[in-house]
């Protein structure tokens, strides 16, 4: 809140209640003038009053000198002024106290008190003094001489006063009203630019999970079948050669295919936009996700892998020694590419783990087409005790990827050991 009155206490730079040294400067010397200026009219009143001189030259410096408290106590400078008004003294300092009072965070009902209190005692003393000098024969003029020039001279020394001080106060807590909104303003801005930050830097952090994500969908389950063929190649090397050769081929056949999505994903990253399409401007970090979806594409032209490819999945694992059986259960029709993809990466990380933790263990893969969503389960049994394993590295984050893709389209993941000993990875998602 700002004010020029009782309410600006706060000290600034300046001393006691001025709020800078140039307003100190100003008052005080505002002051020594009324108080020359009440000294000198106290000579004449001293005389009038039969009084010393020297007692009315001190009342008038002593009564000039309380302007100097016009931003500290406006009330007490008026009510000075008018009190002094009948000694004809204190012009200067009841245009300047009236005019502090008006513009100061006063309630209005004061100002109007106080400056027609000052408008009746001037108005009176200058009708009697008026009347004096014309009945003396100073002035020779008519009797409608003394009401006109007593409310003239009143109105003179009061609203000239009075509607500047109005004028200025409104003016001055507008400006105040300005600037605390426009500091307001900055400070939204800044929380804005704050928030926009902690936003960028959230994006940031999730495109960062989910490049890591279909990284790890892409390539970590060819790169994992190829170790369990190159096992079994290591294995069969002396007694069977031709499945020696076959199981080679295949390794080989893997390694490329995991090469060119590996080649591709790192493509699009680079490049920040979908290979062998047409580019859409867009913001960076929107790229980002464009270029992580185009990554887990297997192909260009493809929206990316399908339910249809299962059969597939599921002979790679068999190939590669897993006994694994595929129940599909009601009518197949096709879901939206999100619903498709994300099934597919399910049932492929879930016979990925098995490879890594529970090698010659036989697994069930369950695929069910029902109403409104489907459902995907992947359950194997305990791993038998003789069985060779390939010792493939486990980062952990394989489930956690999982459940992330179903939750993110509505859907229900639970995973976890069964009685019998095995494991099992259960997942249904909505259709639409």
């Amino acid at each position: 809140m700002t004010a020029t009155g009782e309410d600006h206490v706060t000290a600034r730079g300046g001393p006691w209640w001025w709020a800078r040294r140039r307003s100190a400067v100003f008052d005080v010397s505002l002051a020594v003038v009324s108080a020359l200026e009440c000294g000198l009219e106290g000579i004449p009143f001293a005389r009038d009053a039969g009084v010393p001189v020297a007692a009315g030259v001190v009342f008038g410096l002593l009564a000039g000198s309380v302007l100097v408290v016009r931003r500290r106590w406006p009330i007490a400078v008026v009510l000075v002024s008018i009190a002094i008004t009948p000694a004809e003294m204190g012009f200067l300092m009841g245009v300047v106290g009236l005019y502090t009072l008006a513009a100061a965070e006063m309630p209005r009902r004061i100002v109007a008190s106080l400056a027609g209190m000052s408008l009746v005692g001037t108005l009176i003393v200058t009708f009697v003094k008026t009347r004096q000098d014309m009945s003396r024969g100073d002035l020779d003029l008519g009797d409608w001489f003394v009401p006109f020039a007593a409310v003239t001279m009143s109105l003179g020394f009061t609203a000239p006063p009075v509607l500047l001080g109005l004028y200025v106060g409104a003016r001055r807590r507008l400006m105040e009203s300005l600037r605390e909104r426009a500091d307001s303003l900055e400070r939204e801005l800044q929380l804005l630019a704050e928030r926009a930050e902690e936003r960028a830097e959230w994006a940031r952090n999730e495109e960062r999970t989910r490049i890591a994500r279909e990284m790890h969908d892409v390539v970590a389950h060819r790169v994992s079948l190829m170790v369990v063929h190159a096992a079994a190649l290591q294995a069969v090397a002396r007694k069977d050669p031709e499945k020696a050769v076959r199981n080679a081929a295949l390794v080989g056949d893997m390694g490329r295919q995991a090469l060119t999505e590996l080649r591709e994903m790192l493509g699009v990253l680079r490049s920040g936009g979908e290979p062998r399409r047409e580019r859409a401007a867009s913001v960076p970090l929107a790229a980002v996700g464009v270029a992580a979806a185009a990554a887990a594409s297997r192909a260009a032209d493809d929206e990316g892998p399908c339910l249809a490819e299962i059969e597939e999945l599921v002979g790679q694992s068999a190939a590669a020694g897993m006994v694994v059986d595929l129940t599909v259960e009601g009518e197949a029709r096709s879901y939206a590419p999100e619903v498709e993809q994300t099934a597919y990466r399910v049932v492929q990380e879930a016979l990925t783990n098995v490879h890594k933790h529970a090698a010659g263990a036989k697994t069930y893969v369950r695929l069910a087409h029902r109403v409104s969503e489907i459902a995907m389960q992947v359950e194997n049994e305990p791993p038998e005790a003789a069985a060779s394993s390939a010792r493939l590295p486990s980062g952990g984050n394989g489930l956690v990827g999982m459940k992330e893709r179903v939750a993110a389209l509505g859907g229900v993941f639970v995973s976890g050991p069964t009685d019998a000993g095995g494991f099992r990875v259960s997942a249904v998602i909505p259709a639409s």
